[in-house]
Formats: structure tokens, sequence, C-alpha cells
């Protein structure tokens, strides 16, 4: 009888453990490596989509582009009973501001938004650029197809919200085209900055730029890694938050850092054939993407993007030069990739749109004790919490525990000195929220 007892407990743990929603791989398996590719097609079509290119022609240029995907966030809206509010969201960049604006330019973002039903100021946000460039930044006359940098991040958003807008979602899902990337990250700053004046609540954002190549430039062939890159912690930390870290830790436990966690998490439980690699890097040495300017206004973000790039095919005039073909075109652009990691953003922004928000003031204490003591605020929504830790030295939170709809936990025999930890939320529907890293110290 109390081995029927203890198998029982045993089964509802794992079962509680290994819980999966099965829409999520509906969702995988509804991305279409076809309608990528026929949107990556359109989008290269338009000749350039330089930040200074001409906004007026139909056929060419970024005013076309930006127009064509705005046509089709609205198209998609039509499709799911006007559950979208696109809009463009612009500022002006004068002349000299940068030494790539060589004159004054509207940035214009184009935003398609899909409500929350229960959280609806609370946003997880997924982006691709719009605009591309040859080897001259300040070239915005010159074919720049701009294929997979960035139109694939672009027609993966485009795809995501396709898919995604089938599905109702507590929180709010925001899929973004961003203007100015290549000119200095203007459309990032600009929408960052109108999420701060509309007080918006950003889970996050995940930042797609280059999603469609897999053979690099260091000769490697592979259709399954992808990177994920993340600072270690906010630059708007205070000096008090900085201190308390010498003693306390959390050098690489900042919320943009957890958010690479949970993509990495989510991909491995539900596309499993997938390696997705976490650089502990804010980008590529010496370089910038768009979930930047959200970092530096204090949001978590992240980039998702290929592991092995080919500088041969990015920023460069289309020529063959020495028998190597240069140049960024629809034809290296790898469609079956592009989907996979299109389906990585996407079951990553509905795990996050249907979870819970994260708690708030967790507070950890065990100090000079046997066990590790942890404390946080209840959080609507939230049936169960599960207590993560891991070695200090390991990347991923490895070791987990459900402990009920409690607001305070301890786990016995865990000394605090040897691990980190953290708290998730959980729902009714078994998805989490984002790890929180403990902020306070019980006493």
């Amino acid at each position: 009888m109390i081995q029927k007892l203890l198998f029982a407990i045993f089964l509802v743990s794992f079962t509680s453990f290994s819980q999966q929603d099965s829409r999520l791989y509906d969702i995988i398996d509804d991305v279409s490596a076809e309608r990528i590719k026929n949107d990556v097609k359109t989008l290269a079509d338009f000749g350039t989509r330089h930040t200074l290119s001409d906004t007026v022609s139909d056929t060419r240029g970024i005013g076309a582009a930006r127009r064509w995907i705005k046509t089709e966030f609205d198209k998609i809206s039509e499709n799911c009973g006007d559950c979208l509010k696109v809009f463009y969201q612009k500022d002006l960049v004068k002349k000299g501001d940068g030494n790539r604006i060589v004159h004054d330019v509207w940035v214009v973002n184009v935003v398609a938004v899909q409500r929350g039903t229960k959280y609806p100021n609370r946003y997880i946000i997924m982006s691709g650029d719009i605009d591309s460039r040859v080897s001259d930044p300040v070239d915005f006359t010159s074919d720049s197809p701009g294929a997979n940098d960035n139109a694939s991040g672009m027609a993966g958003t485009i795809e995501a919200a396709k898919v995604l807008s089938n599905y109702k979602f507590e929180n709010s899902v925001i899929y973004v085209g961003l203007s100015g990337e290549e000119q200095g990250l203007y459309g990032g700053k600009g929408l960052a900055a109108h999420a701060n004046e509309q007080g918006w609540e950003i889970i996050g954002i995940l930042n797609n730029d280059m999603i469609g190549n897999i053979s690099g430039v260091d000769g490697v062939i592979d259709n399954r890694t992808f990177r994920i890159f993340s600072e270690p912690v906010p630059p708007t930390e205070t000096e008090r938050q900085r201190n308390a870290r010498r003693f306390y830790g959390g050098e690489v436990d900042g919320i943009s850092r957890q958010l690479a966690r949970y993509v990495h998490k989510t991909t491995k439980t539900y596309m499993p054939e997938m390696n997705p690699m976490m650089i502990y890097r804010l980008d590529r040495f010496g370089r910038g993407g768009h979930h930047r300017p959200f970092n530096d206004a204090g949001f978590p973000g992240i980039r998702i993007m290929e592991a092995h790039e080919n500088y041969t095919q990015q920023h460069q005039d289309i020529r063959v030069e020495d028998g190597i073909a240069y140049g960024d075109v629809f034809e290296h652009v790898n469609f079956p990739y592009a989907k996979k990691l299109t389906a990585v953003n996407a079951i990553n922004l509905a795990s996050l749109a249907w979870a819970p928000p994260s708690p708030k003031n967790v507070a950890i204490g065990g100090i000079v004790e046997a066990s590790a003591r942890l404390e946080w605020d209840a959080v609507e929504g939230a049936v169960n919490y599960r207590i993560y830790w891991r070695d200090t030295t390991s990347p991923t939170w490895d070791n987990n525990r459900l402990v009920g709809n409690v607001t305070e936990a301890t786990l016995d025999g865990i000394v605090i000195d040897n691990f980190f930890f953290g708290v998730a939320a959980v729902g009714a529907n078994g998805h989490e929220s984002v790890v929180v890293f403990p902020n306070k110290i019980k006493r």
C-alpha cells in the first residue's frame, strides 16, 4: 500500500514536471517554409530597402517595402477578425545625427499588436529588420536585396503573426518590422522610447537578425544550431545593485540572460533536434542589433540568429571577385532552416503569452544554514511556483522543484553557498513565467 502511494506521488510529480502543451507542437507544424520563401522573395525584389532609399515608388525602396509589410499584417488581422492593431510608429532623424544619416529621414516601424485577454499591457515582442545595405552604409541607391540580412527575420516575423493569430493569449504579442538598423539602430530606439511613453510592461523582445543561412564562411554547414545572444545584467542597474552582486552573485543572471535561458529550455523541450547556443555576450564582437536599444532602456531583450555567418553574403556589393559571388541574394537563403528558427520564436512567444507574470520581490536566505529559503509575492493567475537552482558555473537551470501555490519554500539540504537560485510562476495551463533571480536577502 505504501509503495503504491509513493508511486502515485511520484507519478503526479513527474507528470507536473513533464507537462507539455500540445498546441506548441501544432504551432511548430503550422509554420510554413514556403510562405517564408515567398515573403523573402517579395522583400528582396524591392531592389533596395536602405533606410534612406526611395519612399515614393510602389516597387522599389523602403517605402514600398514597409507598405507591403503593413498590408500583410492587415490581411492577417482581417483573417482573424481584426485581432491585430496595425500601425506605423515613426521618428524623424535629422541629417548628421550619426555619420550614416546623410539626409533627414523618417525612420518608420510597422507594428502589429495582438492584444492579450488578461494582461493587455504586458507585451512579448518579435522583431525583424526592414532595411538592408551594401558595402557602403550610405549607398542608398545600389541594389541591396538583403535576402538573409534581414528579409529572413522580417519574413519570419510575418509568418509568426500568421500562425499565432489563430490563438488567443493572456498577454499581448507584438510583431514588428524595425527600420534604421543599419544606420544606427534607430527603429529600435524609437519603439523602445514609444514603449516607455505608453507605459508598456515588456516581458521581452526576441530580435531576429539573419535566420536563413546554414553555410558559414568557416566552412561549417549546420541546419540545426542557432545562437542566442544576451547581455549579463542590465545597463540600467544601480550602483547599489552592482555592489550587492559582489557578495550575493548574479553576474550572469540579469533579465535578458533569464529570457535567453527561457528560450533555450522551451526549445530543448519542444524541438529537441535543435541545438540552441547561449552566447554570453550582448551581440557579436563589436557589432550591434535591434535588441540593444531595448536593453539600453532597461527591457529584457535577446538576439536569435544563425550559428555560422557567411561574411561574403552580408553588407556586400553584388559582384563576383576572385571566383567568389558576393552579395546577400535570394539564392543563398535556406528556407527549411528559416522555418525552424521561426518556429523557435513562435513557441516561445506563445508560451510566454500564455504564462502568468513573473514573481516580484523574490528574497533568499540561508546564510550559515543547511538549507536555502526563498519567498516572493503572490502572482495573479499563478497556481503553482517552481524553484530553480543550478551550479554557479552552469549556464542553464538544471534542477527544479514545484512547491505548490505558496509564497515561500525551503530547500532542505541545499546549501545556499554552492548554487544560484530563481523562482518562476506557473499558470493553470502549465506555462511558466521567466525565472526571477532573487533581488532581496531574507533574514
